[in-house]
């Protein structure tokens, strides 16, 4: 059964943070086609306004311009909510190099922010986006929900520390969480531009312009490349899952494993040129190889990914061919 599929209470409102991002703002799209009520609480800062400006004349859909970091502002967001996606949150192991404070701010204070405001607002389930950068310097392949490693960076000690919070509070206070480790995703609305988008967008737009991209690396680190609609499916299963699995992390990826310098071909394939990649220096806090064993979501969630890389790839490259 793939998401389009899953039935909600009639009536139900979620609330998607950073739901003007490129995860969040697909979760809120796929929440309005089954009519839900969805609110969206976002500071912008990453986001864009353009991605929810096709909902904005939605009856069914709020717009709430305010910062995860400011616990009025998620106490107000939350009044009345049955469920939360929780997908605000600053990315880019690079960048949280250089801005740890910054990252420790919006990652761990807005994630506590969010679970206690969920927690005296009688949330039903709270679904949390986490990482595949949890596993750090684990070499084990592949990658399972107890056989985290140490951090590389701290965007994933933030998302570890998130894991952790997560567990407490379904322990302490009967807050109904699911961390959810995204696995490399891809597809429509990601940002191409700027120094820390991700490679598969980037890699697109500098072939269709005709530049020369690069890798980082010798390009034969391997990504469990997670197209977009595998990530909706994980966080509506979470909203539907029994409360026996809460408090716990799953995976949400394809369950493969794609080499840089192969998706790079195979997308230099798909656009009908051929550009030598230039590489560079392999990027500090960078996980070398990632791959997610998604048993445990498919047996406690439903979870059942319904687009393997070869099809999510031929999917994100039209979108892009049409929109940039």
């Amino acid at each position: 059964m793939s998401y389009e599929q899953l039935v909600f209470p009639e009536n139900s409102t979620f609330l998607v943070t950073g739901g003007a991002g490129f995860i969040g703002s697909n979760i809120v799209e796929a929440l309005l086609k089954k009519d839900m009520n969805v609110r969206v609480l976002d500071n912008l800062s990453t986001g864009h306004i353009e991605n929810i400006k096709p909902f904005m004349d939605n009856p069914r859909f709020t717009f709430i311009q305010e910062d995860i970091r400011d616990l009025d502002s998620c106490m107000k967001a939350t009044e009345n909510v049955d469920f939360v996606c929780h997908e605000a949150a600053w990315g880019s192991v690079p960048r949280s190099i250089e801005m740890p404070l910054l990252y420790e701010e919006i990652n761990i204070r807005g994630t506590l922010n969010m679970m206690e405001a969920s927690r005296q607002n009688g949330v039903k389930r709270f679904a949390y986006a986490c990482s595949s950068s949890v596993y750090g310097d684990s070499t084990k392949l592949p990658k399972r929900e107890s056989e985290e490693g140490n951090a590389l960076s701290p965007y994933a000690l933030t998302k570890q520390t998130n894991e952790r919070y997560g567990r407490l509070y379904k322990k302490l206070y009967g807050l109904n969480t699911y961390g959810l480790s995204y696995f490399n995703v891809f597809g429509r609305r990601q940002d191409p531009n700027g120094a820390y988008a991700a490679v598969i967008p980037k890699f697109i737009k500098q072939l269709l312009n005709g530049e020369r991209p690069t890798i980082n690396g010798d390009g034969r680190q391997s990504r469990d490349f997670t197209y977009i609609d595998n990530v909706i499916e994980g966080n509506l299963r979470a909203c539907l899952a029994s409360e026996d699995a809460a408090g716990e992390m799953y995976n949400i990826g394809a369950g493969g494993r794609e080499y840089l310098i192969d998706v790079y071909h195979d997308i230099c394939d798909a656009l009908g040129v051929f550009v030598e990649p230039v590489f560079g220096p392999t990027r500090a806090g960078d996980i070398r190889d990632s791959n997610a064993d998604i048993s445990k979501a498919r047996a406690n969630l439903g979870y059942d990914p319904s687009y393997d890389f070869k099809a999510g790839i031929a999917l994100a490259i039209e979108w892009y061919k049409q929109n940039l």
